[in-house]
C-alpha cells in the first residue's frame, strides 16, 4: 500500500478552479465517505482551505488508485478531466509526506510561514477520525506533521512578520491607500480569518470598522477581542448600507456562491465613490462582474502574490532552517513506517510461543493433580506467560528498532526459518 497526495494549491491553479474544488466543512463527511467507497482507497484525508485542497490516502495499486481519486475530484467539481488534470499534482511515497510536514509548516504557502495553516492540518486529521477516514498510516503521518509543525514555529523564526493572508491582505489594502486612519472599513464574516483581518487593520492604526454577519451574537464576540478600538455591528440584511458609506471592504465568510456583485453595487449607487473590495474567500465572496462597476477596485486571494513578493526573500533563509527540521521528523516517520514489516512476524512468533505455553501448562497442571490445579492455577499461569514475555522481548524490540532494512528483512526471514512462521498464511 501507498501513501499519495493527489491536489492542487495557488501553486497550479487560479482561484477560479480552487473554488470549483473547494469543499465545505459539512461536506467532508460525505466526501470522505465517498472516496472510502472507492475500491483502492484504505485511508483517506481531505485539507481543504483557500490555497489549496488535498486528498490524503492509502492506497493499493497506484496507477488505479491515482486514477480513481481524480475520478472523484472530477465528478464534485463538476469539471472535465482534460480541464482539470493540468492543474493537479499528484505525489508518492517519501514525496507526499514530505509534501504533507511542508504544508504544516508553512513551507508551501502563499504567505511562507503562514500560521493558520498548521491548524486546518489539525482540523483535517480530527474530521479524518471523527468521519472514520483514516487508519494507522495516516493517523501517524499527521500526528507526526502537527509535531513538525510546532516544532518548526518554536525552534526557527518563520513564523515571525506577516503570516496570514489576512495580513498579507491588510498589507495590501495599506499598499494601495498608503493611511488607514481615515478610511471607513467593512469586515463581511467574523470567523478565524476575520479576527485576524481586525487584528492586523488595529495595528495598522484603522480607526472605522464595522464587522457584517449572519448573527450578531459571533460579531460582538469578535469585536469584544478588541475593547479598545470602536467596531460597529450589522447583521447580513445591512451589509448593503454598511458597504455603501465602505472605503474598504474585506469578505471573508463560507458562502458557496458570490453574496456582492455588480447589480447590487449599483442599486446601493456605489459608484458615486471610490471603493477598495478584498475578498480573501474561497470560493469566492465577490463575483468577477464588480470590476464592471465605475470606481471599483477588486482583489482576490490571488492578487496578494504582490505583497508577498516583498518580503518573500527575507524569509527564504527561514525555510532553510525549517527544511532540516522536517527532515528529522521524515525519517522519524519513515522509520516507523518500515517497522511495520515487522510486525506479522512479531505476531506470528507470538502466537506460535502461545500455543507451544498453554500445551506445556496444561500438560505440567495435569500431572500435578487436580486439587494442587486448581489452588495454583494463576500463579503457574503467570510464571509461564512472563517467562515467555521476557525471552521473546528483546527479539521483538530490536526487530522494530532495526533502521537497516535490508538488515530487518534477514532478521525476519531468520525468525520465520528457525521458528519455522507462516506468516503470509496468518497475517497476509
Amino acid at each position: 500500500m501507498n501513501i499519495v497526495v493527489v491536489g492542487l494549491s495557488h501553486k497550479t491553479a487560479p482561484v477560479e478552479i480552487r473554488e470549483k474544488l473547494s469543499i465545505p466543512e459539512n461536506l467532508i463527511e460525505s466526501a470522505i465517505a465517498n472516496l472510502g467507497k472507492l475500491p483502492h482507497v484504505e485511508e483517506v484525508a481531505i485539507l481543504s482551505t483557500c490555497n489549496r485542497l488535498e486528498i490524503y490516502a492509502v492506497i493499493q495499486g497506484t496507477e488505479t488508485g491515482v486514477g480513481e481519486i481524480i475520478q472523484f475530484l472530477c465528478d464534485n467539481s463538476q469539471i472535465d478531466s482534460y480541464q482539470l488534470r493540468p492543474h493537479l499534482f499528484v505525489l508518492l511515497r517519501q514525496d507526499a509526506v514530505r509534501h504533507l510536514m511542508r504544508v504544516g509548516a508553512g513551507l508551501e504557502s502563499l504567505v511562507l510561514g503562514e500560521g493558520q495553516i498548521l491548524s486546518q492540518v489539525k482540523t483535517t486529521h480530527k474530521l479524518a477520525q471523527k468521519y472514520k477516514g483514516i487508519g494507522r498510516l495516516l493517523d501517524r503521518l499527521f500526528k507526526q506533521t502537527i509535531t513538525a509543525g510546532k516544532r518548526v514555529r518554536s525552534e526557527t523564526n518563520i513564523s515571525t512578520g506577516a503570516v496570514s493572508i489576512s495580513s498579507a491582505a491588510v498589507e495590501l489594502a495599506q499598499l494601495k491607500v498608503t493611511n488607514l486612519a481615515p478610511r471607513a472599513i467593512t469586515i463581511v464574516g467574523a470567523g478565524k480569518m476575520s479576527r485576524l483581518l481586525v487584528q492586523h487593520l488595529v495595528a495598522k492604526g484603522a480607526q472605522k470598522i464595522t464587522i457584517v454577519n449572519r448573527t450578531s451574537k459571533r460579531a460582538e464576540d469578535l469585536a469584544k477581542k478588541f475593547p479598545d478600538a470602536k467596531i460597529a455591528i450589522c447583521l447580513l440584511e445591512q451589509m448593503m448600507d454598511a458597504i455603501a458609506v465602505s472605503d474598504i471592504v474585506f469578505t471573508s465568510t463560507a458562502a458557496t456562491e458570490p453574496i456582492v456583485n455588480r447589480a447590487k453595487l449599483e442599486a446601493c449607487a456605489i459608484a458615486q465613490r471610490q471603493l477598495m473590495l478584498i475578498d480573501i474567500s474561497v470560493p469566492r465572496n465577490v463575483h468577477t462582474d464588480v470590476k464592471e462597476v465605475v470606481n471599483i477596485a477588486a482583489y482576490n486571494v490571488d492578487d496578494l502574490k504582490e505583497v508577498v513578493a516583498k518580503n518573500q526573500e527575507a524569509r527564504r533563509q527561514m525555510g532553510l532552517e525549517a527544511e532540516a527540521l522536517l527532515e528529522e521528523e521524515i525519517a522519524a516517520f519513515e522509520s516507523w513506517r518500515h517497522s511495520l514489516e515487522a510486525v506479522p512476524t512479531i505476531r506470528s512468533l507470538r502466537s506460535k510461543v502461545e500455543v507451544i505455553r498453554e500445551q506445556e501448562l496444561e500438560k505440567a497442571l495435569s500431572r500435578l493433580g487436580s486439587e494442587f490445579a486448581e489452588k495454583h492455577q494463576e500463579v503457574i499461569e503467570a510464571l509461564t506467560r512472563g517467562i515467555v514475555n521476557k525471552i521473546i522481548n528483546e527479539p521483538m524490540v530490536q526487530l522494530r528498532a532495526q533502521q537497516d532494512v535490508e538488515v530487518r528483512k534477514q532478521a525476519m526471514e531468520s525468525l520465520r526459518l528457525l521458528f519455522n512462521l507462516d506468516t503470509e498464511k496468518q497475517y497476509s
